[in-house]
């Protein structure tokens, strides 16, 4: 060899089985060539470039006589869409408010026509109880007490969700009318309905009785009087953030669906004809935990089968900062099928902070009910499959259900049904405590049945296909779920414990969600009829959610917790009860269960690891039954240590429709202060930021969106169809901060 050429070192890692020699990497030095060396080699820069001559000479070709074109405001050639799994938000980011409309299809279907059916994700009572029959009784002697009035496990389930509100009534020097469900049930077992004439009523509906399309969409499809009978079939393509596969025969279907709506809407709505999309730039908002299929699927539907000029993928979390004009904060998005929650840092989703409750609105819908057919509901008739009747439920959650708990009262309601073929109808209605433990079950989730919601659905791709981007454990599993299902893994470990500073030790236990209130409660849990499936119902509590109180300070066995005396942070050394922990040694701690539990599962014997990470329990969906107060403690704690904690729980963003509850902002800021003040040193007030004067928090995502589509910034996020034929997915990761 001569000399002056260094000798070649052996590869012993790509090419072991060949005797080709494998080069070295060229040294910068000796290259003559300025390729990959600076940002005008890149693919988006030639691709600019090419634009840039692109336009001059259009412009040059152009014949200088005629009248130059009036530039629309700015945004006018940029869409905004923010699909969800009720309703969809679409409209041009010049616009002031979007259009929403509903995220449903209605299709032609050969005969037979499946009949619709409504799949419970809420606990129901036996049907000898179902109607008429209280879940409790009150107690003589003590206004506040409650009594379960049988041994269905749906009474004992919403005894424990009274329990919870009777102490905070209590606490708040409320008085409570012991006979008020009595009196609610009598009264509208009598009720008999007002007819109102139909050219007495200015909100009538025009049901449509016969058509011939082939397909129907948004509010016309939920006019069809009887879609069964007309030969269609209802479908919502997208739930949960994610493709509905659960409603859907293929896949297939899905992705033409969401492409029929998202032309008819553009279509009918904006008068945008489809030789006009590639005039059109797209801003498409996904979820903070979104799915890498779903986020490849919408931007192939958007760039290749509609021909949008280039689309810009943002998080819900960034664009809701975004909207309401702040840089730092704990966003919390309450849909109709599940609650994100994610914490954003000057301008990025911090990823190991985000969390996917399984319950949202609807859960509420269900749940109002529920209890309002155990106080004889005066119509009769509902059919939650309906999609008419669906609405009148939602009109009365609308108007009757808060969380402030001044507002219970036994009050006299009406609400009017309108149905297809009959005259309109006017109800009285007389409720109690009904209105507010309806959207208690976001705090106190046993009432969901979590497992009946993912029935029949399918993963919507395979998991032996290869994607571009090499997955992360990061992709299935955050540090904040991480933190919430500790206590279940593994299974030859039922308590672990994290050393913390001064020897003190943090156990968890699987606690009931009823004891993070302001108030303490020393009225006894009712009791539970089978603990394995108490346990599958109801949420998971992390360490120290209750103040400590005379009844759960007695010194216990680490490890024995139970839901009359869950676990508490236990010194060891003296057996103390110490609600502080120490402020350095928390996200370290953290970080290191994290390592240690998967040290310690992979070395497991006998173990069959099924689920993302190699756990053996499906962290992501045992996260997803959490309490929303919990759960958005914990998003902020896997941020960091306690100084991130309390800088995002002093700044926390309720949007979606959820948060138009009467009374959320106070019930979310009480129950987190509850969480943070025992654990977090020097925890100042728990603040939740309101959304901008005027602005409804259901579009503030929305609204977000459309300030990022016309920034002048946005114009270094564009990903166009060539760049997606070249690149693929590889390209968003290119523009995107969170892939």
């Amino acid at each position: 060899m001569p000399r002056g050429i260094p000798r070649a070192k052996q590869d012993e890692s790509a090419m072991r089985f060949t005797s080709f020699h494998v080069p070295l990497a060229p040294h910068p030095k000796h290259v003559g060539a300025s390729y990959l060396k600076s940002d005008n080699n890149t693919l988006w820069a030639r691709n600019a470039a090419k634009a840039h001559v692109t336009n001059r000479n259009r412009a040059l070709n152009e014949d200088v006589n005629t009248l130059p074109q009036p530039e629309g405001r700015r945004g006018s050639k940029v869409i905004v869409i923010h699909p969800g799994s009720r309703w969809i938000r679409i409209g041009r980011a010049s616009d002031v408010t979007p259009l929403s409309v509903p995220n449903v299809i209605a299709r032609k279907h050969k005969p037979p026509v499946p009949p619709a059916k409504f799949i419970p994700g809420v606990s129901h009572p036996r049907k000898d109880r179902a109607r008429g029959l209280v879940s409790t009784v009150s107690q003589a002697g003590d206004e506040y007490s409650v009594a379960l009035a049988s041994d269905d496990p749906f009474d004992a389930k919403v005894a424990a969700i009274q329990i919870s509100l009777r102490d905070r009534m209590r606490f708040y020097k409320l008085r409570v009318t012991t006979n008020a469900a009595s009196i609610a049930t009598t009264f509208n077992e009598q009720f008999k309905p007002e007819t109102i004439p139909e050219v007495n009523d200015p909100f009538r509906v025009e049901w449509i009785t016969s058509s011939d399309e082939e397909f129907i969409v948004g509010e016309k499809a939920l006019k069809l009087s009887d879609p069964e009978k007309q030969g269609y079939v209802l479908r919502w393509p997208i739930s949960g953030g994610n493709f509905n596969t659960r409603d859907y025969p293929t896949n297939h279907l899905i992705l033409i669906d969401i492409e029929t709506i998202l032309g008819t809407v553009l279509r009918e709505r904006l008068n945008i004809a489809p030789n006009l999309y590639q005039e059109y730039s797209v801003v498409l908002v996904v979820p903070d935990f979104y799915d890498r299929t779903y986020l490849t699927n919408m931007t192939t539907i958007l760039l290749r089968s509609m021909g949008f000029k280039q689309i810009c993928v943002q998080q819900e979390s960034l664009a809701a900062t975004y909207g309401a004009g702040i840089s730092n904060g704990c966003v919390v998005d309450m849909g109709a099928s599940t609650t994100s929650i994610a914490c954003v840092d000057d301008g990025l989703v911090i990823p190991d902070t985000r969390m996917v409750l399984n319950m949202g609105g609807d859960a509420i819908t269900e749940f109002l009910y529920i209890l309002l057919q155990k106080i004889n509901f005066p119509y009769r008739d509902l059919n939650l499959a309906r999609s008419y009747d669906w609405n009148v439920l939602e009109d009365i959650k609308a108007r009757l259900c808060t969380l402030a708990e001044g507002d219970v009262a036994l009050n006299l309601y009406d609400f009017v049904v309108r149905r297809p073929g009959r005259s309109t109808e006017k109800y009285g209605l007389r409720a109690y405590d009904e209105i507010i433990l309806a959207p208690m079950c976001l705090f106190e989730p046993r009432v969901i049945e979590f497992n009946q919601k993912r029935n029949g659905a399918r993963p919507f791709s395979s998991p032996d296909v290869t994607d571009e981007i090499v997955e992360q454990i990061s992709d299935h599993i955050t540090q904040a779920m991480m933190i919430s299902t500790q206590h279940l893994l593994p299974s030859a470990l039922p308590t672990l414990a994290v050393p913390q500073d001064g020897g003190a030790i943090l156990a968890h236990s699987m606690e009931p969600s009823g004891s993070n209130e302001n108030a303490p409660s020393d009225a006894p849990r009712p009791g539970s009829t089978d603990a394995a499936s108490e346990a599958a119902s109801e949420s998971i509590k992390v360490d120290g959610t209750q103040k400590p109180t005379p009844s759960t300070t007695s010194t216990s066995a680490v490890g024995d917790g139970t839901a009359d005396a869950p676990m508490e942070i236990v010194d060891v050394d003296d057996g103390e009860t110490k609600p502080n922990v120490a402020a350095n040694s928390r996200p370290q701690a953290d970080q290191a269960l994290g390592v240690e539990l998967q040290q310690q599962l992979h070395q497991s014997q006998g173990q069959t690891h099924t689920y993302p990470g190699g756990f053996a329990i499906d962290v992501s969906f045992e996260a997803s039954k959490l309490p929303l107060d919990v759960a958005i403690f914990n998003s902020a704690r896997a941020a960091g240590g306690d100084e991130k904690i309390r800088k995002y729980l002093q700044a926390v963003l309720v949007v979606g429709g959820s948060a138009l509850v009467p009374g959320m902002a106070h019930a979310l800021e009480s129950r987190l202060q509850a969480i943070a003040t025992p654990l977090v040193p020097n925890m100042e007030k728990v603040q939740i930021i309101p959304p901008p004067k005027d602005v409804d928090p259901r579009v503030l995502v929305w609204k977000g969106a459309a300030v990022l589509g016309k920034m002048d910034g946005v114009a270094d996020l564009w990903v166009t169809a060539e760049d997606w034929d070249i690149l693929g997915i590889r390209g968003l990761k290119e523009r995107c901060f969170y892939l």
